[in-house]
């Protein structure tokens, strides 16, 4: 980006496996909320780094979801599989650094934390394929939640050397989007309780690669009414496109907003809806989606 970015810089960053079901609306909602009331920029990026599970319609959908709720983001939409060569620069930083390593173990063979077993490997003495991981020796990472507080995190015990580019050379989320982040001049990442376990990781890498840590606040998951998170893969259901003002009206009350009754369109609810954000009446407990 170029020029001077406003003081808040948000974003909102769907995989494409699919249209926005109920539970990605509200960490879009809560993302794009805490964004204008700061008077804020709020970006939208794809994260379309794993071919094999995406859909080709599904940008084109979350785009026209976003629309019909009134989301419009600011500038242009960055797709992340326009950006390997600054993953593939960043991971070389970190392979020159000695803080990577090459890894021929299997998903099978490792039960839990990953113990470590390929740290001695070179390079040059291993055979591809393999995955590279993040060397997470004696690393801690404590950060103040936006919602949860204070989160404190042993990398290496809780976590485990993880995966920064996988076996098929496709790189891993966790190196992508804090490369991104700090591309895009993030400041404020306001996601999904589900991702809370990617955020020590994430602050980690930045640490690394000498790159700016974004505030981070995690909005609790949505559950169905089996208390399953609500996803595309247990089959949740796109959002409504054609109906999005009682919807709205909803996922303000998971946020714990109050809103006004009395407004009849989506652009009168979102601007009370900004004027009235505190994101400190997010609640922490996960809501059930019925």
């Amino acid at each position: 980006m170029t020029g001077r970015p406003p003081a808040y810089v948000g974003r909102f960053a769907p995989s494409p496996t699919g249209p926005l079901h109920f539970g990605s609306l509200v960490a879009a909602v809560g993302s794009y909320l805490d964004a204008k009331k700061h008077n804020g920029q709020w970006l939208l990026r794809i994260e379309d780094l794993d071919p094999p599970r995406e859909s080709t319609t599904a940008p084109a959908e979350i785009m026209s979801q976003l629309r019909a709720y009134g989301l419009f983001w600011d500038g242009d939409v960055l797709f992340q599989s326009s950006r390997l060569n600054a993953y593939e620069e960043n991971l070389g930083r970190l392979r020159n650094q000695g803080l990577v390593f090459p890894c021929i173990c299997s998903r099978k063979s490792i039960v839990g934390v990953y113990p470590g077993a390929c740290r001695s490997r070179s390079y040059e003495s291993t055979e591809v394929p393999f995955a590279e991981r993040l060397l997470t020796a004696g690393r801690k990472v404590e950060y103040e939640d936006l919602i949860f507080g204070t989160r404190y995190c042993d990398v290496e015990q809780d976590v485990g050397d993880f995966i920064v580019k996988r076996k098929d050379k496709l790189f891993a989320y966790q190196l992508a989007v804090i490369v991104d982040d700090a591309y895009q001049e993030v400041t404020h990442v306001i996601r999904g309780s589900d991702l809370m376990d990617s955020t020590p990781r994430q602050i980690l890498l930045a640490e690394y690669l000498s790159l700016p840590v974004p505030a981070f606040g995690h909005i609790p998951v949505v559950t169905d009414v089996s208390g399953h998170k609500l996803s595309k893969q247990t089959h949740a259901a796109p959002v409504d496109r054609q109906n999005p003002l009682p919807v709205l009206r909803q996922v303000l009350n998971v946020l714990g907003q109050h809103f006004g009754s009395n407004v009849n369109t989506v652009e009168q609810l979102l601007d009370f809806a900004i004027q009235q954000w505190d994101i400190n009446r997010i609640p922490r407990d996960s809501f059930r989606y019925v």
